[in-house]
């Protein structure tokens, strides 16, 4: 049995996107030999909360936290409520805002979450030595937490695994912050050296590993996945042909191209606009909202506020097709949703706007779960809604997926646990 020492941000009672790949390699981990042991934060702010996650951590883990000092915090004291996401970066921000996203972005390197760094290495060298851990684990972003693990391996010579669940300076919006050269630098640098140290480096995504093999000859791609069972074709399904898309929508996700075409179709359509609802589950950025009033679509909109894990898989489920949105964003070919995974259980046809040669695209050719239109291919969108809703209409929408099960959380953990015991010999 091997012992692995997990550092993350995220864990339940979190909700949304980031908490779910370290929960489910935990929760599998025993059935491949693997002691897991968490170390996280105490009393964390999350902007989401959900507590049914918590049914997931296996009896009897051992879940260490530390109290972290945040400098979000502070924006109390002006007024300003807790820091969104950086996905949710003000477009037009006062002039206030534009001075705390600059000190945001160069003076917090790499993230909000450096401040914790310091405390952990002091607090989990002491844990260290008093327990038998094989294998320390990092898992960002927050990215300042491989930086934990890189003073660990420094000081302690213990295995070290970096997980990279989105990219460092690719990641979509770091192109939108207002950072210095000399941020710029730094930001490089330490994701250089992380990469240069760690004994395995994981990534989510074919394209990130390219990116990341130029600095590492240990990377390796362990996809996010779905957890459960495939669903069966007997499932309760929408009596509308619904549209659904789950997750977070913000402006860089913000689809020009579907609003032109949806419109276009209820205008022409009398029985599209009468069967059609669109569905989005999440939150939702004010750009969106304005897109969708400008093209007169309130009617066929149903927005529905952050609800529960187990809630979005009955969402999915039921829907008639599922909507998958990347950022159009220079890092677009290497973006893979989470949410993508638990669409392919869902086995519902999924309609992506996203590159036609991205990670995403080849996912969903590999796998027959759907299709995937480009960015401008306005006509391709418009006659693949319109081919789905003729297939709805005569009772023939359905999906024959294949080769998903590759995807589950436990095949990936077993993955992972062939990782920690290669590098552990």
């Amino acid at each position: 049995m091997k012992k692995a020492l997990i550092i993350t941000y995220y864990w339940p009672p979190s909700g949304g996107s980031g908490v779910q790949r370290w929960l489910k390699f935990v929760k599998y981990f025993r059935d491949f030999k693997v002691e897991p042991v968490v170390y996280t934060v105490q009393d964390p702010k999350y902007p989401i909360i959900d507590s049914s996650l918590e049914n997931d951590i296996p009896e009897g883990i051992e879940v260490l936290k530390q109290l972290i000092w945040e400098p979000n915090n502070l924006l109390s004291l002006f007024g300003k409520k807790k820091a969104e996401s950086a996905g949710f970066l003000n477009p037009n921000p006062t002039f206030f805002g534009k001075v705390l996203q600059y000190i945001r972005a160069n003076y917090f390197i790499p993230d909000a979450r450096k401040f914790w760094v310091k405390p952990s290495v002091n607090y989990l060298k002491k844990y260290i030595s008093k327990n038998n851990i094989d294998v320390i684990i990092t898992t960002g972003p927050p990215h300042s937490l491989h930086l934990i693990g890189l003073e660990l391996k420094k000081q302690l010579n213990v295995k070290w695994i970096a997980d990279f669940r989105d990219p460092w300076t690719e990641i979509d919006y770091f192109h939108k912050l207002p950072l210095s050269k000399k941020a710029i630098k730094k930001h490089h640098f330490l994701e250089q050296k992380v990469l240069k140290n760690a004994d395995s480096v994981l990534v989510v995504g074919n394209t990130m590993k390219v990116s990341y093999a130029k600095f590492s000859n240990v990377v390796e791609t362990v996809t996010n996945g779905f957890d459960g069972a495939i669903n069966s074709l007997s499932s309760k399904l929408d009596k509308k042909f619904t549209i659904t898309h789950i997750g977070l929508m913000n402006a860089d996700r913000n689809p020009q191209i579907l609003w032109d075409v949806l419109a276009e179709i209820v205008s022409e359509n009398n029985d599209f606009a009468k069967d059609f609802e669109l569905k989005l589950i999440g939150k939702v950025d004010p750009s969106v909202i304005q897109q969708i009033s400008k093209n007169k679509l309130e009617k066929n909109v149903n927005l529905i506020s952050y609800v529960s894990h187990n809630e979005v898989l009955d969402y999915q489920r039921s829907s008639q097709v599922l909507l998958m949105l990347v950022n159009n964003v220079p890092s677009a070919k290497g973006i893979i949703t989470g949410k993508i995974f638990e669409y392919l259980m869902a086995k519902r046809p999924i309609l992506a706007i996203a590159p036609t040669d991205g990670d995403l695209a080849v996912i969903l050719k590999q796998t027959n779960s759907g299709k995937t239109v480009g960015f401008k291919d306005r006509n391709l969108l418009k006659n693949s809604i319109l081919e789905l809703y003729e297939q709805f209409k005569n009772g023939e929408l359905a999906v024959d997926s294949k080769n998903i099960e590759q995807y589950h959380r436990r095949e990936l953990t077993k993955k992972v646990a062939e990782i920690i015991y290669r590098i552990t010999k």
